[in-house]
């Protein structure tokens, strides 16, 4: 079956919505944010994204995020180095990434052997409240903006902060015209369940949630409610489940509820390395989900929003990740585990990528010429 899925993977195009790997070179402790310095065409250990692993995934498309830590007292300037380092990234390794800023890139950089590499924000604090700032983050290649992160901004209320807005604001209404008018995909990962209803009520393109999974599977706030999910195929969106330990495993969540704050974030200031260690030793080891529950995911949402309204977001970022689930080559098992599920080819072609270019073109669609 795993031989089946990598040669169904060598024929369709794979789109992974989401990964951090950007800011994982800016924190290296011996790149310091040198591309060069961090040797990514080589396979080393601990590191769960590097072009070897990338190709024994069969990825053809990656979103790259430009993150935006919450509460960055320069959130703009934040965005536009990381924005800098991937670029510098794409040109570096250019044998092996396609600058990408369309969804005819997509089939393009899979018909070159190649990987068509996006560049989006996460964390629309990003704009620091300007219109023309998106307009610029446009121009410099940005296809998606995640609207916050774990932090309420001054426009829109975050699932894992307290909300200030109940949803967004009249700003944060522009922000979403603003994104239709220029062709940005709007990401509502990381948004309150208000801000995705009133996302909802405005029509004119569809709309992802990059690397959120099912609530009713796993009740983390980062992750779509049913009532939300019931809307999702009105709007024509998709929703992209992440390989996030909390985000797929009840137990995963349930075990590190002490470590949390109350919204299910990491408090300021606390060492992840160092804490669940010392959580390890005094109850036992972190059940961190499986890639058998992480299709479970995919199951249930395919039963709740139809083969239509899917794709998989890793969410790479550094840290530990489910069983099965460590490093970008894991993409051909999670095909394995559906096809042996009993998924048909027409539904896998949609999870890899059919949904994505789908909603892509949408959006590319709906824009507005500039007046």
């Amino acid at each position: 079956m795993l031989e089946r899925a990598r040669a169904f993977l060598d024929r369709v195009p794979l789109v992974d919505g989401h990964n951090d790997l950007p800011f994982v070179i800016r924190a290296d402790k011996q790149a310091h944010g040198d591309v060069a310095a961090f040797h990514l065409e080589e396979r080393r250990e601990g590191r769960d994204t590097d072009i070897p692993r990338l190709i024994e995934g069969r990825v053809a498309a990656q979103f790259w995020a430009a993150f935006v830590p919450p509460r960055e007292k320069q959130p703009a300037s934040f965005a536009l180095q990381q924005i800098a380092l991937t670029h510098r990234m794409i040109a570096h390794h250019s044998d092996v990434f396609l600058p990408a800023f369309a969804s005819a890139d997509i089939a393009r950089a899979k018909a070159g052997n190649k990987i068509a590499s996006f560049i989006t924000i996460e964390n629309g604090a990003a704009l620091e409240n300007r219109l023309d700032t998106l307009f610029a983050f446009y121009d410099l290649g940005v296809r998606l903006m995640t609207l916050c992160h774990n932090a309420t901004t001054d426009w829109c209320d975050s699932a894992t902060d307290e909300p200030r807005h109940n949803g967004l604001t009249d700003f944060g209404r522009d922000v979403i015209a603003a994104m239709n008018d220029i062709g940005m995909i709007v990401d509502l990962a990381h948004v309150s369940p208000a801000v995705m209803h009133q996302v909802l009520d405005i029509p004119r393109a569809p709309v992802v949630w990059s690397h959120s999974n099912a609530r009713a599977l796993c009740d983390h706030p980062r992750n779509v409610p049913d009532d939300v999910l019931g809307r999702v195929g009105a709007n024509g969106g998709i929703v992209m489940p992440c390989f996030v330990p909390d985000f797929i495993s009840q137990k995963s969540r349930d075990w590190m509820k002490p470590l949390k704050d109350e919204h299910g974030a990491t408090p300021k200031g606390v060492n992840m390395d160092e804490v669940v260690p010392a959580r390890e030793r005094d109850v036992g080891p972190w059940p961190r989900g499986t890639l058998s529950e992480y299709c479970d995911h995919l199951d249930y949402l395919r039963g709740k929003i139809g083969p239509d309204h899917l794709g998989i977001g890793s969410d790479f970022f550094g840290g530990p990740q489910g069983e099965g689930l460590k490093d970008v080559g894991c993409f051909p098992a999670i095909f394995a585990e559906l096809m042996q599920r009993g998924w048909p080819d027409a539904d896998l072609e949609k999870l890899a990528s059919g949904n994505f270019v789908r909603v892509f073109a949408a959006v590319e669609k709906a824009r507005r010429p500039a007046s």
